[in-house]
Parts: structure tokens; C-alpha cells; sequence
């Protein structure tokens, strides 16, 4: 291999070829420097424009020559995160034509044609359904893919209106969980070419990436393709959206945007199709303002029960043994509400409370379901505060993610980070490491790591706190 083939290493896949670039993730203290192939914005299935508009994804016609994966793609058209003075703010970088697109990290030794394939971890970003890109620099997974030798995937999906309207007569139905399946295939399918074994594929991802990977791991559609489930700050107590309320939130946005919603589907299908994405999400907006209050994490579109990808409610598959013998890692942080509450004028003794009935609740329901199965989870809960912590916001909801990805630099203006301290990297390295290693073992015990037991029955569960 020359040092040009090395430096953009070309991968085939079955829908062409796509050149990537080695990159050097610099390694914090106690880290080993491994250099890592990174893939970016390459498209796992078919732009959703024009006809495509609010239509299950399609794979991607592929493309003569190669494309350059060198950077990220668009993110998925969206409003504003409402978490903005919690994360930082973003400056807008969705286009609704290729936003259906995924990068991909592996270990440059793993493209070797003799190494032996890497465990993979795909992993789906939250963002209440209606923000977040797989591209963006806080999920940028080079460290993650070094420090542990596996290889990382980050994917887009549809959101707000263009992913999660319910509109069934004109083919809107949980779109968003059709993308992240798309995206599965994609990667059982192609991951290989990457250095990946499609054997080993663990599916995590966090607040609505949670819903994501464990929605996946259930559905009998996609459940075979998953080994592993990681579920971090998954909102367990919003259950999935009632077919009623969701009818009744789409009859609203209609409105807001002008048009009948008892109208002919076929004439309300094209007006939908024509309208500009901008103005189906400034719509969007208008509705989330309508229904926004101190304390609510619902959005008004999310996935809707019985529709594609949600059979059931989690609780229920997983009561029903629906994860057969998949392994489960998954966890809170030990203030998660503070990020919907801390610039509200609300009464700060609701945020224990809240944090349990929509986070927390659910882990030990979920740990507890698995344990009495004979497979039980591995449980955590992330309790790092930021300093300076000015807001209160403790270890508020996606205080971890820095910590998982090592992508702390990202972050220049998060209050929920605060100063990065030299024991911050050391928190970094065993999160991370932990996580990587149950990706590859099922088991998040690894050298050099405090012990971690699995969750049990017992009077004093077995919680690892970072």
C-alpha cells in the first residue's frame, strides 16, 4: 500500500466505492496512539426528496467512480435543540437530500486484508426525536474506535415531522425507526469491507438513540441482526406515542400549516410533498411551543405504538423475552432532569422525582426483568458534576457523552461540562473502555478496570458509578 493509499484508504462496498482518511485521534494520558480509517456522510439509503418525501427508505442507487468520505454529510433537516444551553448551541447543517447517511471509524489495521474483524458498535444519537446529527464533532468516534480496537457507526434518521409525522393513508409512519433499521442492514450488510464483523454488532445509542437501539434489538424485524444492546438515558417512562395522541398532535400540525386534515390523503400527500422541509419544520416548531411546559420531555412526534419498529412497548417485549440472550448494558445519570428544568422558573425539589419516573424507574424495571430471565444487565449510573456548575445542573442528561467519545473539545460552550480536569480523562478512558469492551465480550470488564458485576435481585443491586 502506498502512503497515499494509506493516508485515503478506499473501501468497496456494494454500492461503490468510498475513500476515507487517516486520522490520529490524540490519545489522553495512559492512552496507547492507534491510528484510525474514518468514513463519513456516506449514504446508506436513497435521498427521501420529492416522491420519496414521507416514504419508507429505500437503499442507496449507488454511484460510479469513488466518493469522497472524508467529511460529514448533512445532518437531517430540524429545528433547534432544546437543550442548546445545556450542550451548546450548533449552527444549522441539515438539507434534507442526503441527510439519510453514516460514518463509519474502524482501527486502520482492521483494513488489513489478513486482520481478523472488529466487533462493531452502531450507535444512534438522541435529541427527542426532533435534533441530532450522527456527523456532528460530539459523536465523532475515532477515540472510541481506537481505544477499545472496535469499529464505530454513527447514523442519521429522520426527524420531527419528516420522521415521525402519523399520517398512515399517505405512508408517514415511524419513519425515523424505518431509517434506523435501513441503517442496520447497511451495516450487517457492509461492515465487513470496513473490518467489521457482522456477527458481532451491538446496537447503543442515548435518550431517543436509547429508544433506537433497544427498539431494534426487540423488533422481530431486526432483532437477529443485534448481540448487544448498550441503552443509555433512555426516557423508559414516556412509553411509546398512543395512536390517538398521535393522530390528534398530526391533525394540529396540519393546521398550523394551512391544510385539511380530514382532506383527501392523495391531494394532502402532494401538498406536504411540495411544501419546502423549512417550513414543515418552522410548523413543527410551532407546535412543540404550544405544548412545551417545565418538566415535559415529550415531543409532540415520536415513535407511536404498534406502528413500524414498536410492535410493543419496551417493557413489555422485554417482559416477554422478546431479547432472548442478548446481553444489556444500560444506565442514567444521577440528575437528568436538570437539563429540562434548570432555566425554568420550577421548584428544584421535582427534579429527583422526574429523573426516576422518566429515567431511572426504568433501568431497574428493565434490570430487574432481565435478571429474573437469567440474563442479567450490566447497570450504571454517570454522577460527574461539572466545574463550575452555575445552573445546578449536576450530572445532567448527556453529561456522559463526552466522556464516551473523548470528545471533550467539541463541547467549547456546554455548562453541563464545565473545566475539563486531568481526572476527567482518566473517567473518560474507563468509561469508554468499559463500553468498547462489553461492544466486543458482552462484558464491560476489562483490564485494568474497577470490577463491574452484573445487576441482581439482591437487596443491594450491583450499580456501577461512574
Amino acid at each position: 500500500m502506498t502512503a497515499s493509499e494509506e493516508a485515503r484508504p478506499v473501501v468497496t462496498t456494494g454500492r461503490g466505492k468510498v475513500r476515507g482518511i487517516r486520522e490520529q485521534p490524540v490519545p489522553a494520558p495512559g492512552e496507547a496512539a492507534v491510528p484510525v480509517a474514518a468514513f463519513r456522510g456516506v449514504p446508506y439509503a436513497a435521498s427521501p426528496v420529492g416522491e420519496r418525501r414521507f416514504a419508507a427508505p429505500l437503499p442507496h442507487p449507488g454511484r460510479q467512480g469513488v466518493r469522497d468520505a472524508a467529511r460529514p454529510g448533512p445532518s437531517a433537516p430540524q429545528a433547534a435543540s432544546r437543550l442548546a444551553a445545556v450542550m451548546g448551541p450548533r449552527t444549522p447543517d441539515w438539507d434534507e437530500d442526503g441527510c439519510l447517511n453514516l460514518n463509519v471509524w474502524t482501527p486502520a489495521a482492521a483494513l488489513a486484508p489478513e486482520a481478523p474483524p472488529r466487533a462493531v458498535l452502531v450507535w444512534f444519537h438522541g435529541g427527542g426525536w426532533s435534533s441530532g446529527s450522527g456527523g456532528w464533532d460530539w459523536y465523532d468516534g475515532a477515540r472510541l474506535a481506537a481505544l477499545g480496537d472496535i469499529v464505530v457507526v454513527t447514523a442519521n434518521y429522520r426527524l420531527g415531522p419528516l420522521g415521525f409525522l402519523h399520517l398512515p393513508a399517505i405512508g408517514a409512519a415511524n419513519l425515523g425507526n424505518q431509517d434506523q433499521a435501513a441503517a442496520l442492514r447497511w451495516v450487517h450488510d457492509t461492515v465487513a469491507a470496513f473490518g467489521g464483523d457482522p456477527g458481532r454488532i451491538t446496537v447503543g445509542g442515548q435518550s431517543a438513540g436509547a429508544c433506537a437501539a433497544l427498539s431494534l434489538a426487540l423488533d422481530p424485524a431486526t432483532g437477529d441482526l443485534v448481540q448487544r444492546v448498550i441503552a443509555q438515558s433512555g426516557p423508559w417512562g414516556l412509553r411509546p406515542q398512543d395512536p390517538a395522541d398521535a393522530a390528534e398532535n398530526t391533525s394540529a400540525y396540519l393546521r398550523i400549516l394551512g391544510l385539511d386534515p380530514v382532506g383527501d390523503p392523495a391531494a394532502l400527500g402532494r401538498a406536504l410533498r411540495m411544501l419546502p422541509a423549512g417550513h414543515l419544520v418552522a410548523a413543527y416548531g410551532q407546535l412543540a411551543a404550544r405544548s412545551a411546559r417545565p418538566g415535559e420531555v415529550a415531543p409532540p412526534m415520536y415513535p407511536v405504538l404498534g406502528g413500524p419498529g414498536v410492535p410493543r412497548t419496551w417493557q413489555e417485549a422485554v417482559a416477554e423475552g422478546a431479547l432472548g440472550n442478548k446481553e444489556l448494558l444500560l444506565g442514567a445519570t444521577e440528575d437528568e432532569m436538570t437539563a429540562f428544568l434548570a432555566f425554568a422558573a420550577v421548584d428544584r425539589s421535582r427534579v429527583g422525582p422526574l429523573t426516576g419516573r422518566v429515567f431511572g424507574d426504568g433501568v431497574r424495571e428493565i434490570a430487574g426483568l432481565r435478571a429474573a430471565q437469567g440474563t442479567p444487565a450490566h447497570v450504571y449510573r454517570f454522577t460527574r458534576r461539572p466545574v463550575p456548575d452555575p445552573h445546578g445542573l449536576g450530572a445532567t442528561h448527556c453529561a456522559e457523552l463526552p466522556f464516551l467519545f473523548g470528545t471533550f473539545d467539541a463541547y467549547p460552550e456546554a455548562p453541563m461540562l464545565g473545566t475539563v480536569a486531568p481526572e476527567d480523562h482518566a473517567l473518560a478512558r474507563a468509561f469508554g473502555s468499559a463500553l468498547a469492551a462489553f461492544t466486543a465480550t458482552g462484558s464491560p470488564n476489562a483490564p485494568g478496570l474497577a470490577p463491574w458485576p452484573p445487576w441482581s435481585r439482591a437487596a443491594s443491586p450491583k450499580t456501577k458509578r461512574f
